[in-house]
């Protein structure tokens, strides 16, 4: 009896909770709401069979319990029975299934009018190009990436040199417009997922795969990977914005395309010197760094990481947090640089400074720092030397005072809390793994003993 009485509360609490749980599907914003219809379908009738099913064990349990002097009857077989079951299964799992064939027959042909975009994952992060005036995407290759040509397209295919290079993780798309989303992925298994469009697909290395959908409310979106791609899945996440037909266009015309990003004049070192200077009294003239100035050692970091920061710290990505003091120093002498070129020219001079190696000041568990390691490891290289594919900087011989006080500012999000800092966002997700001060010591301990040789390839792009 008692078995009985848990079955039958079991149902009717299951019941009550699916009407009355607060947690239903989000906003849908796309023309996607069959797959809402056909999840709400499969509730229906999953919930049916499974209040009939437990309802009837229920009254089974009850019926036929035990009773002196009563014996069950024996029966292997009943073709009747057997014929009542199957057809109703045959119901129910056609009713689920043939709403899912109908919709994916809608999903698998896109509309002529579609425009394209091509959304391209790697660990951990996404990039998007869409075709030019010409409106066709120029031929890629996995091959030809560079820290020049991120995204591999063939300097040699003339359809290329108009594609619209997105390198932020952040894609904008007019309102109530079709777009196919070509899928590609650079290294490893990944998915496209924005919820709120109810549409996702995986990214197959090897492979083009697509989805297709109609945005229909303006707003911005997340835009996850769901599937696991490593140690910083959860991390590797971008923005989806819905745009007015205007304010899509005036974005969009902001957009440099493969052949502008080509026709740059290669970074001038020498033209850099020049303008290290305003930088020397601080990080010294062969970029040492001085920690009484609070100036680390920049010497030998990878240009593309320094050309990133400096364009960050001008555009307030970096030091305009109330507590970030002298970040808001950086920001004023970052100012000082007047275009692109500058920045350039002077990272690339930054980078070829032979500045002496930082030496340690903190002091911790060497052992302990090294399982801490295992986290940093799969970006920065077991070397500390960077990985330029994965956005992770050189960490080796750097200044360990100033990466301590970056890692508190990523855990008090500091650094990285700023809408467009998607990398500082993806390194306050990793340094909550550091459960306290000793901890970071103990890393840090653990990072002043890398030396960086091995990975100098990966950090700086060349070879690829």
């Amino acid at each position: 009896m008692a078995i009985a009485v848990v079955l039958v509360l079991l149902v009717v609490g299951s019941v009550i909770f699916h009407f009355m749980s607060p947690w239903w599907f989000t906003p849908i914003a796309s023309n996607w709401g069959t797959m809402d219809d056909t999840v709400i379908l499969t509730f229906w009738v999953t919930g049916i069979v499974f209040v009939v099913v437990n309802l009837f064990l229920a009254w089974t349990v009850i019926r036929y319990r035990h009773k002196k002097g009563q014996k069950a009857d024996y029966e292997p077989e009943n073709k009747k029975l057997e014929w009542w079951l199957t057809g109703i299964t045959a119901v129910g799992v056609a009713a689920m299934l043939a709403p899912g064939l109908v919709v994916w027959g809608k999903f698998v042909i896109v509309p002529k009018e579609a425009t394209v975009v091509e959304a391209v994952g790697q660990q951990w992060h996404w990039s998007f190009r869409l075709p030019g005036e010409n409106g066709e995407l120029g031929y890629t290759d996995a091959s030809l990436i560079t820290p020049d040509n991120p995204f591999g397209v063939d300097p040699e295919d003339p359809n290329g040199q108009d594609d619209i290079l997105i390198a932020s993780p952040e894609l904008h798309l007019p309102v109530g417009k079709p777009v196919k989303v070509l899928l590609r992925s650079n290294d490893v298994l990944h998915n496209f997922t924005v919820t709120q469009f109810r549409v996702k697909m995986d990214l197959v290395p090897g492979m083009i795969t697509y989805l297709w959908m109609t945005p229909t409310l303006i707003g911005e979106y997340e835009l996850l990977c769901e599937e696991l791609c490593g140690l910083a899945h959860f991390a590797m996440r971008g923005r989806v914005v819905v745009d007015t037909q205007e304010a899509y266009d005036a974005w969009l015309a902001e957009q440099p395309t493969f052949g502008d990003t080509q026709r740059l004049a290669a970074a001038d070192p020498a033209a850099g010197a020049a303008q290290y200077v305003v930088c020397m009294a601080c990080h010294g003239p062969a970029g040492e760094g001085n920690q009484a100035l609070n100036a680390p050692r920049i010497a030998g970091q990878s240009a593309w990481y320094l050309v990133r920061q400096l364009h960050n710290f001008r555009a307030g990505v970096r030091g305009t947090h109330e507590q970030d003091t002298f970040g808001a120093q950086m920001r004023a002498f970052a100012a000082m640089l007047p275009d692109d070129t500058a920045i350039r020219n002077i990272a690339a001079h930054i980078e070829s400074l032979p500045g002496a190696v930082a030496q340690p000041t903190v002091s911790g568990d060497l052992k302990r720092g090294k399982t801490l390691y295992g986290n940093c490891v799969a970006c920065h290289g077991a070397n500390g030397g960077g990985i330029w594919a994965l956005n992770a900087p050189r960490l080796a011989e750097m200044s360990d005072w100033y990466l301590a006080r970056q890692l508190h500012n990523f855990r008090a999000e500091i650094r990285g809390a700023h809408r467009q800092d998607y990398y500082g966002r993806q390194m306050s997700f990793m340094a909550n793994v550091l459960a306290d001060e000793r901890a970071i010591d103990d890393l840090i301990s653990y990072v002043n003993t890398l030396k960086p040789e091995d990975n100098h390839v990966l950090a700086s792009g060349r070879g690829f």
